[in-house]
């Protein structure tokens, strides 16, 4: 009978609301990230972004980032680390902290993300002479 009410699907918000941290960081959770879901926390990388898993969503939708608070709403791909990148897009099914066969070589650098559009972007130096020059009046 709860069933056909659907009494079952705010049992089921609740718990994920409650997970969440209570109703004011869901809010903020579904401010930041655009939808609530409820999972396992696999593990958090340095920069302090989150990894969740659960396995009740769709194969696709099942693993997902929490980025750190630290980038505020300021966030984007570039910011998850090559290791974590392989575990969301299911190219290894162990996590990187669990992997014992992950290669570490001194040759490997730190990720960075990408800083394009950014105030740190690159901006190369050029050497060439402009084809329009622009005019200044006389003063």
């Amino acid at each position: 009978m709860a069933k056909s009410l659907g009494l079952d699907k705010v049992n089921k918000l609740w718990r994920i609301i409650q997970e969440n941290g209570g109703i004011f960081n869901s809010l903020r959770t579904l401010y930041r990230v655009d939808e609530l879901k409820t999972g396992t926390l696999v593990g958090e990388d340095k920069f302090g972004n989150k990894y969740y898993e659960n396995n009740e969503y769709f194969f696709s939708s099942n693993r997902w980032v929490i980025y750190s608070d630290r980038y505020g709403m300021d966030y984007d791909g570039s910011q998850v680390p090559p290791e974590w990148f392989g575990w969301l897009h299911y190219k290894t099914d162990l996590p990187p902290h669990k992997d014992p066969n992950r290669p570490k070589y001194k040759w490997m650098l730190d990720h960075t993300q990408n800083l394009s559009g950014t105030n740190e972007a690159y901006m190369p130096y050029s050497t060439t002479k402009p084809k329009i020059i622009p005019w200044k009046p006389p003063q």
